[in-house]
Protein backbone atom coordinates (compact mmCIF):
# COMPACT_ATOMS: atom_id res chain seq x y z
CA UNK A 1 0.00 0.00 0.00
CA UNK A 2 2.73 2.25 0.91
CA UNK A 3 5.59 2.80 -1.97
CA UNK A 4 7.38 5.20 0.10
CA UNK A 5 8.10 7.17 3.71
CA UNK A 6 9.19 10.23 4.26
CA UNK A 7 12.71 10.30 6.31
CA UNK A 8 16.14 12.36 6.26
CA UNK A 9 18.95 10.90 5.07
CA UNK A 10 20.33 9.35 8.00
CA UNK A 11 16.07 8.23 8.62
CA UNK A 12 16.28 6.71 4.94
CA UNK A 13 19.79 4.67 5.63
CA UNK A 14 17.97 3.52 8.54
CA UNK A 15 15.05 2.16 6.90
CA UNK A 16 17.62 0.20 4.67
CA UNK A 17 19.57 -1.11 7.38
CA UNK A 18 15.75 -1.99 9.20
CA UNK A 19 15.11 -4.19 6.30
CA UNK A 20 18.47 -5.38 6.21
CA UNK A 21 18.26 -6.65 10.25
CA UNK A 22 14.71 -8.31 9.34
CA UNK A 23 15.63 -9.84 6.30
CA UNK A 24 19.31 -10.77 6.25
CA UNK A 25 21.21 -10.86 3.02
CA UNK A 26 23.65 -12.80 1.28
CA UNK A 27 27.17 -11.29 1.38
CA UNK A 28 27.71 -12.32 -2.03
CA UNK A 29 27.74 -9.73 -4.60
CA UNK A 30 26.79 -12.05 -7.61
CA UNK A 31 29.34 -10.31 -10.12
CA UNK A 32 27.34 -7.48 -9.99
CA UNK A 33 29.47 -3.80 -10.64
CA UNK A 34 29.78 -1.34 -7.79
CA UNK A 35 31.68 -0.14 -5.04
CA UNK A 36 33.48 -2.45 -2.62
CA UNK A 37 32.89 -1.53 0.79
CA UNK A 38 34.63 1.73 2.74
CA UNK A 39 34.73 0.50 5.82
CA UNK A 40 34.19 -3.80 6.73
CA UNK A 41 31.70 -2.73 9.87
CA UNK A 42 29.47 -0.11 7.92
CA UNK A 43 29.94 -1.11 4.02
CA UNK A 44 29.52 1.83 2.21
CA UNK A 45 27.81 4.40 4.69
CA UNK A 46 30.38 6.98 4.73
CA UNK A 47 29.99 7.37 1.11
CA UNK A 48 26.68 8.22 1.04
CA UNK A 49 26.75 10.15 4.37
CA UNK A 50 29.55 12.36 1.61
CA UNK A 51 27.17 12.54 -1.14
CA UNK A 52 24.42 14.11 0.99
CA UNK A 53 21.96 11.79 0.18
CA UNK A 54 21.48 8.25 -0.89
CA UNK A 55 19.73 9.47 -4.07
CA UNK A 56 22.61 10.99 -4.99
CA UNK A 57 25.08 8.27 -4.12
CA UNK A 58 23.28 6.24 -6.36
CA UNK A 59 22.97 9.03 -9.00
CA UNK A 60 26.81 8.98 -8.86
CA UNK A 61 26.86 4.37 -8.48
CA UNK A 62 25.01 4.54 -11.66
CA UNK A 63 27.05 6.94 -13.65
CA UNK A 64 29.86 5.25 -12.98
CA UNK A 65 28.71 1.76 -13.10
CA UNK A 66 25.74 1.57 -15.15
CA UNK A 67 21.74 0.48 -14.97
CA UNK A 68 22.38 -2.43 -12.41
CA UNK A 69 24.69 -1.37 -9.73
CA UNK A 70 25.45 -2.98 -5.69
CA UNK A 71 27.00 -1.14 -2.49
CA UNK A 72 27.00 -2.65 0.66
CA UNK A 73 24.89 -1.42 3.52
CA UNK A 74 26.82 -2.36 6.76
CA UNK A 75 27.81 -6.71 5.86
CA UNK A 76 24.94 -6.63 3.66
CA UNK A 77 24.21 -6.83 -0.75
CA UNK A 78 22.19 -4.30 -1.71
CA UNK A 79 21.20 -3.65 -5.63
CA UNK A 80 19.90 -0.48 -7.74
CA UNK A 81 17.88 -0.70 -10.66
CA UNK A 82 18.55 2.65 -12.40
CA UNK A 83 16.68 2.57 -15.60
CA UNK A 84 13.42 1.81 -16.71
CA UNK A 85 14.49 -1.71 -18.96
CA UNK A 86 16.01 -3.18 -15.70
CA UNK A 87 12.77 -2.43 -13.37
CA UNK A 88 10.34 -3.51 -16.81
CA UNK A 89 12.27 -7.11 -15.55
CA UNK A 90 12.45 -6.83 -11.89
CA UNK A 91 9.10 -5.67 -11.68
CA UNK A 92 5.98 -7.55 -10.51
CA UNK A 93 2.49 -6.43 -10.83
CA UNK A 94 0.87 -8.84 -9.31
CA UNK A 95 2.22 -7.91 -5.98
CA UNK A 96 0.01 -8.20 -2.85
CA UNK A 97 1.80 -6.13 -0.59
CA UNK A 98 4.14 -3.49 -0.49
CA UNK A 99 7.86 -3.73 1.52
CA UNK A 100 7.88 -0.22 2.60
CA UNK A 101 4.32 -0.92 4.24
CA UNK A 102 5.91 -3.78 6.08
CA UNK A 103 9.19 -1.90 6.61
CA UNK A 104 7.26 0.87 7.87
CA UNK A 105 5.08 -0.56 10.26
CA UNK A 106 7.91 -3.26 11.88
CA UNK A 107 9.78 0.29 12.56
CA UNK A 108 6.48 1.14 14.07
CA UNK A 109 6.64 -1.92 16.09
CA UNK A 110 3.72 -3.33 14.48
CA UNK A 111 2.46 -6.79 14.23
CA UNK A 112 -0.37 -7.64 12.60
CA UNK A 113 0.94 -8.12 8.75
CA UNK A 114 2.10 -11.81 7.32
CA UNK A 115 -1.70 -13.52 6.84
CA UNK A 116 -2.09 -15.35 3.95
CA UNK A 117 -2.19 -14.28 0.19
CA UNK A 118 -6.09 -13.99 0.24
CA UNK A 119 -5.98 -12.18 3.75
CA UNK A 120 -3.40 -9.69 2.24
CA UNK A 121 -5.03 -9.12 -0.96
CA UNK A 122 -8.76 -8.40 0.79
CA UNK A 123 -6.85 -6.33 3.26
CA UNK A 124 -5.15 -4.26 -0.04
CA UNK A 125 -8.32 -3.78 -1.54
CA UNK A 126 -9.91 -2.40 1.51
CA UNK A 127 -7.79 0.17 1.83
CA UNK A 128 -7.71 1.36 -1.50
CA UNK A 129 -11.44 1.19 -1.39
CA UNK A 130 -11.19 2.90 1.78
CA UNK A 131 -9.09 6.10 -0.15
CA UNK A 132 -11.52 6.24 -2.85
CA UNK A 133 -14.78 6.42 -0.18
CA UNK A 134 -13.29 8.85 1.52
CA UNK A 135 -12.20 11.04 -1.42
CA UNK A 136 -15.65 10.82 -2.63
CA UNK A 137 -17.61 11.74 0.19
CA UNK A 138 -15.40 14.57 1.75
CA UNK A 139 -15.09 16.43 -1.67
CA UNK A 140 -16.61 19.29 -0.47
CA UNK A 141 -14.56 19.75 2.44
CA UNK A 142 -11.35 19.94 0.56
CA UNK A 143 -13.18 22.53 -1.62
CA UNK A 144 -14.30 24.21 1.79
CA UNK A 145 -10.52 24.22 3.06
CA UNK A 146 -9.14 25.53 -0.55
CA UNK A 147 -11.49 28.48 -0.19
CA UNK A 148 -10.47 29.40 2.76
CA UNK A 149 -6.61 29.47 2.19
CA UNK A 150 -7.03 31.35 -1.17
CA UNK A 151 -9.13 34.08 1.11
CA UNK A 152 -5.58 33.90 3.49
CA UNK A 153 -4.22 34.52 0.32
CA UNK A 154 -6.64 37.24 -1.13
CA UNK A 155 -6.16 39.26 2.09
CA UNK A 156 -2.48 39.62 1.92
CA UNK A 157 -0.96 42.58 0.20
CA UNK A 158 0.67 42.25 -3.35
CA UNK A 159 4.02 42.57 -2.06
CA UNK A 160 3.70 39.68 0.95
CA UNK A 161 5.93 36.84 0.68
CA UNK A 162 3.87 33.67 1.15
CA UNK A 163 5.80 30.57 3.30
CA UNK A 164 4.33 28.05 0.89
CA UNK A 165 5.52 25.23 2.47
CA UNK A 166 4.30 26.20 5.78
CA UNK A 167 1.22 26.42 4.57
CA UNK A 168 0.90 23.55 2.61
CA UNK A 169 2.05 21.37 5.18
CA UNK A 170 -0.82 23.03 7.31
CA UNK A 171 -3.45 22.81 4.78
CA UNK A 172 -2.57 19.10 3.58
CA UNK A 173 -3.10 18.47 7.56
CA UNK A 174 -6.03 19.93 8.07
CA UNK A 175 -7.38 17.54 4.52
CA UNK A 176 -5.98 14.34 5.57
CA UNK A 177 -6.84 14.20 8.96
CA UNK A 178 -10.68 15.25 8.22
CA UNK A 179 -10.28 12.53 5.95
CA UNK A 180 -9.15 9.98 7.93
CA UNK A 181 -10.77 10.88 11.41
CA UNK A 182 -13.59 13.26 11.03
CA UNK A 183 -14.62 16.02 12.44
CA UNK A 184 -12.73 16.15 15.71
CA UNK A 185 -9.90 17.78 13.75
CA UNK A 186 -12.49 20.60 12.94
CA UNK A 187 -11.10 22.09 15.82
CA UNK A 188 -7.69 24.22 14.90
CA UNK A 189 -6.18 22.79 18.35
CA UNK A 190 -6.17 19.58 17.32
CA UNK A 191 -4.78 20.10 13.94
CA UNK A 192 -1.64 21.85 15.64
CA UNK A 193 -1.33 18.92 18.05
CA UNK A 194 -1.51 16.71 15.68
CA UNK A 195 0.82 18.11 13.58
CA UNK A 196 3.57 18.44 16.33
CA UNK A 197 3.39 14.86 16.97
CA UNK A 198 3.12 13.63 13.95
CA UNK A 199 6.67 16.11 13.22
CA UNK A 200 8.13 14.46 16.23
CA UNK A 201 7.43 10.68 14.92
CA UNK A 202 8.28 11.13 11.96
CA UNK A 203 12.44 12.90 13.02
CA UNK A 204 12.60 9.57 14.68
CA UNK A 205 11.14 6.59 13.10
CA UNK A 206 13.93 3.85 12.26
CA UNK A 207 16.96 6.42 13.39
CA UNK A 208 17.61 3.48 15.99
CA UNK A 209 18.14 1.09 13.48
CA UNK A 210 21.35 3.28 11.85
CA UNK A 211 22.73 4.53 15.06
CA UNK A 212 21.21 3.44 18.15
CA UNK A 213 21.29 7.17 19.05
CA UNK A 214 17.22 7.62 19.79
CA UNK A 215 18.27 4.61 22.91
CA UNK A 216 20.84 6.70 24.15
CA UNK A 217 18.82 9.82 24.12
CA UNK A 218 16.45 9.41 26.93
CA UNK A 219 14.88 12.63 26.56
CA UNK A 220 14.53 11.84 22.89
CA UNK A 221 13.01 8.78 23.00
CA UNK A 222 10.53 9.74 25.48
CA UNK A 223 9.53 12.84 23.10
CA UNK A 224 9.08 10.31 20.60
CA UNK A 225 7.14 7.39 22.65
CA UNK A 226 4.44 9.95 23.44
CA UNK A 227 4.36 11.53 20.37
CA UNK A 228 3.72 7.70 19.00
CA UNK A 229 1.24 7.25 21.83
CA UNK A 230 -1.10 10.77 21.58
CA UNK A 231 -1.34 9.52 17.98
CA UNK A 232 -2.79 6.43 18.45
CA UNK A 233 -4.60 7.43 21.17
CA UNK A 234 -6.56 9.53 19.26
CA UNK A 235 -6.64 7.51 16.24
CA UNK A 236 -8.22 4.47 18.92
CA UNK A 237 -11.10 6.93 20.55
CA UNK A 238 -12.18 7.83 17.25
CA UNK A 239 -12.14 3.80 15.46
CA UNK A 240 -14.15 3.19 18.94
CA UNK A 241 -16.51 5.99 18.73
CA UNK A 242 -16.80 5.02 14.94
CA UNK A 243 -17.81 1.26 15.31
CA UNK A 244 -21.61 0.40 15.10
CA UNK A 245 -22.64 3.93 14.21
CA UNK A 246 -24.23 5.95 11.51
CA UNK A 247 -22.69 9.12 10.78
CA UNK A 248 -23.20 11.54 7.96
CA UNK A 249 -19.35 12.10 6.79
CA UNK A 250 -17.67 8.96 5.69
CA UNK A 251 -14.05 8.56 6.48
CA UNK A 252 -11.15 6.62 5.85
CA UNK A 253 -11.73 5.08 8.92
CA UNK A 254 -15.19 4.12 8.57
CA UNK A 255 -14.19 1.39 5.30
CA UNK A 256 -11.93 0.06 7.77
CA UNK A 257 -14.75 -0.67 10.20
CA UNK A 258 -16.95 -1.88 7.98
CA UNK A 259 -14.31 -4.51 6.38
CA UNK A 260 -14.16 -6.09 9.65
CA UNK A 261 -10.52 -5.79 10.74
CA UNK A 262 -10.08 -5.78 13.92
CA UNK A 263 -8.67 -2.82 16.08
CA UNK A 264 -5.09 -3.26 15.93
CA UNK A 265 -5.25 -3.36 11.82
CA UNK A 266 -7.55 -0.27 12.02
CA UNK A 267 -5.08 1.44 13.87
CA UNK A 268 -2.20 0.74 12.15
CA UNK A 269 -3.49 1.32 8.54
CA UNK A 270 -4.83 4.43 9.52
CA UNK A 271 -1.72 5.53 10.82
CA UNK A 272 0.18 4.55 7.76
CA UNK A 273 -2.11 6.35 5.80
CA UNK A 274 -2.42 9.77 8.02
CA UNK A 275 1.38 10.13 8.57
CA UNK A 276 2.55 9.24 4.89
CA UNK A 277 -0.71 11.09 2.89
CA UNK A 278 0.09 14.59 5.22
CA UNK A 279 3.37 14.75 3.38
CA UNK A 280 2.94 13.38 0.55
CA UNK A 281 -0.11 15.84 -0.30
CA UNK A 282 2.02 18.49 1.23
CA UNK A 283 5.23 18.43 -0.74
CA UNK A 284 3.17 17.55 -4.40
CA UNK A 285 1.53 21.30 -3.43
CA UNK A 286 4.38 22.60 -2.66
CA UNK A 287 6.40 21.14 -5.71
CA UNK A 288 3.14 22.14 -8.16
CA UNK A 289 2.80 25.98 -7.03
CA UNK A 290 6.66 26.39 -7.25
CA UNK A 291 7.05 25.13 -10.82
CA UNK A 292 3.80 27.19 -11.86
CA UNK A 293 5.56 30.13 -10.52
CA UNK A 294 8.37 29.50 -12.62
CA UNK A 295 6.52 28.68 -15.99
CA UNK A 296 4.45 31.20 -16.82
CA UNK A 297 3.13 29.66 -20.30
CA UNK A 298 2.27 26.68 -17.87
CA UNK A 299 0.67 28.61 -15.51
CA UNK A 300 -1.62 30.05 -18.33
CA UNK A 301 -2.44 26.98 -20.02
CA UNK A 302 -3.74 25.59 -16.58
CA UNK A 303 -5.88 28.93 -15.73
CA UNK A 304 -7.60 28.66 -19.52
CA UNK A 305 -8.21 25.22 -18.71
CA UNK A 306 -9.78 25.68 -15.31
CA UNK A 307 -11.87 28.61 -16.83
CA UNK A 308 -12.61 26.30 -19.83
CA UNK A 309 -13.96 23.42 -17.62
CA UNK A 310 -15.54 25.44 -15.10
CA UNK A 311 -16.43 28.76 -16.11
CA UNK A 312 -18.27 30.80 -13.82
CA UNK A 313 -19.80 27.79 -12.17
CA UNK A 314 -19.21 25.38 -9.09
CA UNK A 315 -16.41 23.12 -8.67
CA UNK A 316 -17.38 19.78 -8.80
CA UNK A 317 -15.90 16.61 -8.66
CA UNK A 318 -17.78 15.73 -12.18
CA UNK A 319 -15.82 18.44 -13.71
CA UNK A 320 -12.53 17.97 -11.95
CA UNK A 321 -12.17 14.93 -13.94
CA UNK A 322 -11.91 16.56 -16.81
CA UNK A 323 -8.60 18.76 -16.17
CA UNK A 324 -6.23 16.56 -18.28
CA UNK A 325 -3.88 19.59 -18.69
CA UNK A 326 -3.70 19.58 -14.79
CA UNK A 327 -3.08 16.25 -14.32
CA UNK A 328 -0.18 16.36 -16.31
CA UNK A 329 1.26 19.21 -14.43
CA UNK A 330 1.10 16.87 -11.49
CA UNK A 331 2.57 14.24 -12.97
CA UNK A 332 5.27 16.13 -14.38
CA UNK A 333 5.73 18.13 -11.03
CA UNK A 334 6.21 13.93 -9.43
CA UNK A 335 9.03 13.64 -12.61
CA UNK A 336 10.60 17.35 -12.38
CA UNK A 337 10.98 17.25 -8.41
CA UNK A 338 11.96 13.40 -8.04
CA UNK A 339 9.32 13.28 -5.72
CA UNK A 340 10.06 9.89 -4.44
CA UNK A 341 13.91 9.28 -5.36
CA UNK A 342 14.01 5.64 -3.87
CA UNK A 343 11.55 2.60 -3.48
CA UNK A 344 12.47 -0.85 -2.77
CA UNK A 345 11.28 -4.18 -3.11
CA UNK A 346 12.90 -7.15 -1.09
CA UNK A 347 14.04 -10.39 -3.04
CA UNK A 348 11.73 -13.14 -2.28
CA UNK A 349 13.57 -15.55 -4.54
CA UNK A 350 17.06 -15.73 -6.34
CA UNK A 351 16.14 -13.85 -9.51
CA UNK A 352 18.25 -12.23 -13.10
CA UNK A 353 18.07 -9.02 -14.33
CA UNK A 354 19.96 -8.23 -17.70
CA UNK A 355 22.76 -10.35 -17.17
CA UNK A 356 22.78 -10.46 -13.65
CA UNK A 357 21.77 -12.83 -10.56
CA UNK A 358 20.38 -11.20 -7.83
CA UNK A 359 20.55 -13.76 -4.81
CA UNK A 360 17.40 -13.88 -2.65
CA UNK A 361 16.80 -12.02 0.55
CA UNK A 362 18.35 -8.85 -1.35
CA UNK A 363 17.22 -5.57 -0.37
CA UNK A 364 16.20 -4.34 -4.25
CA UNK A 365 16.02 -0.15 -4.38
CA UNK A 366 14.55 0.84 -7.42
CA UNK A 367 16.38 4.46 -8.10
CA UNK A 368 13.50 6.26 -9.37
CA UNK A 369 15.18 9.68 -9.43
CA UNK A 370 18.18 8.33 -11.60
CA UNK A 371 14.88 7.10 -14.02
CA UNK A 372 12.80 9.71 -13.74
CA UNK A 373 15.91 12.44 -15.52
CA UNK A 374 17.14 9.72 -17.70
CA UNK A 375 16.98 11.67 -21.26
CA UNK A 376 16.93 7.95 -23.05
CA UNK A 377 13.43 8.20 -21.33
CA UNK A 378 12.57 11.80 -20.94
CA UNK A 379 13.98 14.09 -23.67
CA UNK A 380 15.28 17.60 -21.70
CA UNK A 381 14.78 15.88 -18.30
CA UNK A 382 15.51 19.08 -16.55
CA UNK A 383 12.88 20.91 -18.37
CA UNK A 384 9.19 21.50 -16.58
CA UNK A 385 6.87 20.14 -19.70
CA UNK A 386 3.73 18.91 -18.76
CA UNK A 387 2.68 18.22 -22.47
CA UNK A 388 5.40 15.29 -22.61
CA UNK A 389 2.37 13.43 -21.10
CA UNK A 390 0.63 13.68 -24.03
CA UNK A 391 2.48 10.87 -25.17
CA UNK A 392 0.57 7.39 -24.79
CA UNK A 393 4.07 5.73 -24.02
CA UNK A 394 5.39 8.23 -21.83
CA UNK A 395 2.08 7.95 -19.31
CA UNK A 396 2.55 3.86 -19.59
CA UNK A 397 6.40 4.30 -18.37
CA UNK A 398 5.33 6.11 -16.04
CA UNK A 399 2.48 3.81 -14.07
CA UNK A 400 4.93 1.24 -14.72
CA UNK A 401 6.72 3.50 -11.75
CA UNK A 402 4.09 3.04 -9.55
CA UNK A 403 3.08 7.07 -9.87
CA UNK A 404 -0.38 6.65 -12.29
CA UNK A 405 -2.84 3.99 -13.54
CA UNK A 406 -3.21 0.54 -12.06
CA UNK A 407 0.23 0.75 -9.99
CA UNK A 408 -0.19 4.00 -8.14
CA UNK A 409 -0.24 4.14 -4.72
CA UNK A 410 -3.78 5.47 -2.82
CA UNK A 411 -1.95 8.04 -0.84
CA UNK A 412 -0.37 9.65 -4.30
CA UNK A 413 -3.82 9.27 -5.57
CA UNK A 414 -5.04 10.84 -2.55
CA UNK A 415 -2.16 13.36 -3.23
CA UNK A 416 -3.28 14.14 -6.76
CA UNK A 417 -6.80 14.53 -5.96
CA UNK A 418 -6.19 17.38 -2.79
CA UNK A 419 -3.33 18.99 -5.12
CA UNK A 420 -6.40 19.45 -8.16
CA UNK A 421 -8.98 20.42 -5.54
CA UNK A 422 -6.67 23.38 -4.46
CA UNK A 423 -4.86 24.51 -7.68
CA UNK A 424 -8.44 24.41 -9.23
CA UNK A 425 -9.69 27.32 -6.39
CA UNK A 426 -6.37 29.02 -6.29
CA UNK A 427 -5.17 29.21 -10.14
CA UNK A 428 -9.04 30.38 -11.08
CA UNK A 429 -8.46 33.78 -8.80
CA UNK A 430 -4.76 34.20 -8.61
CA UNK A 431 -1.72 34.80 -10.11
CA UNK A 432 0.77 32.61 -8.98
CA UNK A 433 4.14 34.32 -8.35
CA UNK A 434 7.80 33.66 -7.39
CA UNK A 435 10.12 35.84 -5.56
CA UNK A 436 12.93 37.45 -7.36
CA UNK A 437 16.12 36.09 -6.65
CA UNK A 438 15.17 33.12 -4.77
CA UNK A 439 16.74 30.04 -5.39
CA UNK A 440 15.21 26.98 -4.04
CA UNK A 441 17.44 23.87 -2.91
CA UNK A 442 16.56 20.20 -2.97
CA UNK A 443 16.67 17.71 0.12
CA UNK A 444 16.52 14.17 -1.34
CA UNK A 445 14.31 12.39 1.32
CA UNK A 446 12.37 9.57 0.55
CA UNK A 447 9.63 12.03 -0.52
CA UNK A 448 11.45 15.16 -1.55
CA UNK A 449 11.37 19.31 -0.27
CA UNK A 450 12.79 22.29 -0.31
CA UNK A 451 15.78 22.72 2.16
CA UNK A 452 14.35 25.84 3.42
CA UNK A 453 10.60 27.61 2.95
CA UNK A 454 10.04 28.17 -0.62
CA UNK A 455 8.62 31.71 -0.76
CA UNK A 456 6.31 32.96 -3.15
CA UNK A 457 3.91 36.00 -3.67
CA UNK A 458 0.16 36.10 -5.35
CA UNK A 459 -1.63 38.77 -6.98
CA UNK A 460 -5.45 39.10 -7.77
CA UNK A 461 -6.20 37.77 -11.57
CA UNK A 462 -8.33 40.70 -13.25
Amino acid sequence: MLDFAIFAVTFLLALVGAVLYLYPASRQAAGIPGVPPTEEKDGNLPDIVNSGSLHEFLVHLHERYGPVVSFWFGRRLVVSLGTVDVLKQHINPNKTSDPFETMLKSLLRYQSTGGNVSENHMRKKLYENGVTASLQSNFALLLKLSEELLDKWLSYPESQHVPLSQHMLGFAVKSVTQMVMGSTFEDGQEVVRFQKNHGTVWAEIGKGFLDGSLDKSANRKKQYEDALMQLESILKKIIKERRGMNFNQHIFIDSLVQGNLNDQQILEDSMIFSLASCIITAKLCTWAICFLTTSEEVQKKLYEEIDQVFGKGPITPEKIEQLRYCRQVLCETVRAAKLTPVSARLQDVEGKVDKFIIPRETLVLYALGVVLQDPRTWPSPHKFDPERFDDESVMKTFSLLGFSGTQECPELRCAYMVTTVLLSVLVRRLHLLSVEGQVIETKYELVTSSKEEAWITVSKRC
